[in-house]
């Protein structure tokens, strides 16, 4: 079931939110680098149109709808300032999986900001969500992401071997997942 009730998810340094109209130039620009796109789905440059219409859909949208993704910005709390997002897929089969993902403004990369959204949004969903599994998925030449689902505590279950056709190559899947009680015993 959504929920029709999210409002944020604090961390120490950052918040999760909706996005709001305001967030466009800045979620434009950084998904229109070339280094930030390129392990992920979209091509840059990155048109303002589909920012946009990404953006007016999330605002109709609520967390944790079965078949569904939610893009959570992440803001700076210090200073409000957007860095990023993360989102979130609920199986539509099995509302009590979920999928994760993340991306950082390149100048936010290294700090710490990727790990800290995430795990804020694991909290979120095994807390909030009653979620019992969550998985992760990642291209193995990006060293960064999977140093980041390590550091959560999700567990490599697989390394699919060209499993996905992404922007005229076949490319491996990394695979992660963490259960529920395995988030207990981490967070205790």
């Amino acid at each position: 079931m959504p929920d029709r009730h999210f409002t944020t998810v604090p961390a120490d340094r950052l918040v999760l939110r909706r996005f709001a109209m305001k967030d466009l130039p800045v979620f434009v620009a950084y998904r229109s680098e070339p280094d930030v796109a390129r392990f992920q789905s979209w091509a840059a440059p990155y048109p303002r149109a589909t920012g946009e219409r990404m953006i007016r859909g999330l605002l109709r949208e609520h967390p944790d709808t079965p078949g569904q993704w939610f893009q959570f910005a992440i803001e700076l709390r210090a200073t409000g300032e957007l860095i990023g997002d993360c989102t979130c897929g609920t199986d539509l089969e099995d509302s009590r999986q979920a999928e994760i993902g993340f991306t950082l403004r390149p100048e936010f990369q290294g700090r710490g900001y990727a790990t800290e959204a995430a795990g804020a949004l694991l909290g979120y969903l095994f807390s909030a969500r009653a979620k019992h599994r969550v998985t992760a998925r990642c291209d193995p030449r990006n060293a960064a992401s999977m140093a980041v689902l390590e550091r959560l505590g999700m567990r490599r279950e697989g390394h699919l071997l060209e499993s996905t056709w992404a922007k005229g190559e076949w490319t491996d899947d990394l695979l992660f997942a963490m259960l529920e009680r395995e988030w207990q015993a981490l967070t205790r």
